[in-house]
Formats: C-alpha cells, structure tokens, sequence
C-alpha cells in the first residue's frame, strides 16, 4: 500500500527502531500517530515529523484504546501499525547461589513484548476491520521480534520466549486477518542499535557488531525502517517472518 495521505500508528516510537519508522512514514506522506510512555522523547519525535505522540503503555488495555481513539479523531482510522515497544531483560533463569530468577521478571518480559503487542495488533484491527478497503488491502501490521526467537543466549530465557511468542503469533494473525484483507507481518531483527546499546562503552558495542558476518556492525534504525517500507508496499508479503541480522547466528553466550 501507498501509505501517502494515510493514518499510520507505531508503537515505542520514542526512540530507536520506532522513531527512525516513525521518521521514515511521515517522510513518505503518511499522519503518524506515535505510542510510548517516554514522553519528552515522544513529543520531540512528533515535533520533528508534523505527527501525533499519545502516552500508551501498551500492557493496558484502557490506555491502549485511549491512544487509539486519540489517533482516530486527529488522522482517522490508521491502516498501518508497527509495533516496536517492548524490553530486552538479560537474566539467567536460575543465578548465583541457586537462586531462581523471580517470576515477576519473567512475566513482565511476556506481558511487555507478546502480551502487549497481541493487545495492540487485536484492538488496532477490530477497528480496521469496519472501513473500506483500498484496492485489494485494507491495511498491514508489522510486528518486532529477534532473533532471539530462533537462537536465544543464557540469559534470554525471557526475551527469547516472548519473541518467539511473536513469531509463533504470526501466522494464526495473518489467516484471521485476511478475510478482512489485512497482512500481518514479523522482523525478527539481529543486533541493532538502540539507547540501550548506546549505554555501553563504544568496545562493546564494537564487539558486537563484530559478531555480525556482513556488513560486520550493528544494524541501524533507518535499515529497519527500510524494511517496514518494503512490507507495506508489497502486498505478497504476509505471513511471514523475515530476519534482518546481517547473517548473523547467534552463540549460547
């Protein structure tokens, strides 16, 4: 879909991935209404790009339908959501002196990145679902995994299980969804930079990247964003889940 002159949400726009997709709708025409709970960096990005920013924390469902009422009423019912708020938690399942990793951490993971993508993806749709559709499509959600997904380190028992979550989700969507003509697509992205990589001394974030067969760095937003364009704009892409890790398989640790 041409997404020129049309609603659009994402979610964890205020920085990384989010924001450089924000960046990339609004440049290509489309009324970005932008989701997070940062909202100084929020309202900078809406600022920057002419868009909407609304607080949403995306585990709750008053304050997700609240978000999407207020994207409705300023640009009309969005036809595309990119949902890239979620949290990447690094904790062994058991730790030093047998202690086992509180199941509070673990479902905060899952309620983060599966559970509040679902909420998001669900309620965005049943509003998508009662609009004309513009040629063959009626709209497109992209959703963000890892790959972590397929080859989680130590430590990820709950960052690998809510992604793959996500991309155990795809499929089921992408089925309901296409009666009423709406793709659902995942990236599972490699090692990217975000701020929170961007808390680590530079020869760690080198390391990093290192890991990466080609090109031999981290990935960058914009690269992300480039992808989330290329989906919305081929309507045969749906279903699926596309890795976007510079080849990149990832060790036990």
């Amino acid at each position: 879909m041409n997404v020129d002159g049309l609603p659009a949400i994402v979610t964890g726009a205020a920085s990384g991935l989010g924001a450089a997709t924000s960046k990339m709708l609004a440049a290509k025409g489309a009324m970005v209404t932008l989701f997070d709970l940062n909202v100084e960096a929020g309202e900078a990005v809406a600022r920057e790009i002419g868009g909407l920013f609304h607080v949403v924390d995306v585990t709750d469902e008053a304050s997700v339908l609240a978000g999407l009422d207020a994207a409705e009423a300023a640009h009309g019912t969005a036809r595309f959501l990119v949902n890239c708020a979620g949290v990447a938690p690094a904790a062994k399942a058991v730790g030093r002196e047998f202690v086992p990793l509180p199941i509070d951490s673990f479902r905060k993971a899952v309620e983060i990145n599966l559970v509040g993508t679902f909420l998001v993806a669900s309620r965005f749709a049943a509003r998508l679902q009662q609009i004309e559709a513009i040629g063959e499509e009626r709209g497109v959600i992209v959703n963000t995994a890892s790959v972590a997904a397929f080859d989680g380190q130590i430590g990820q028992a709950a960052y690998a299980a809510s992604k793959g979550g996500l991309v155990g989700l795809t499929l089921p969507l992408a089925r309901e969804f296409a009666q009423w003509l709406i793709r659902v697509v995942t990236i599972a992205r490699g090692i990217f930079w975000t701020p929170m990589l961007a808390s680590l001394p530079q020869a760690a974030q080198d390391s990093l990247g290192q890991q990466v067969p080609h090109p031999s760095r981290l990935g960058r937003p914009e690269e992300y964003a480039m992808l989330v364009d290329s989906i919305l704009s081929n309507p045969m892409l749906n279903g699926s889940t596309i890795r976007l890790d510079g080849a990149i398989r990832m060790s036990p640790k």
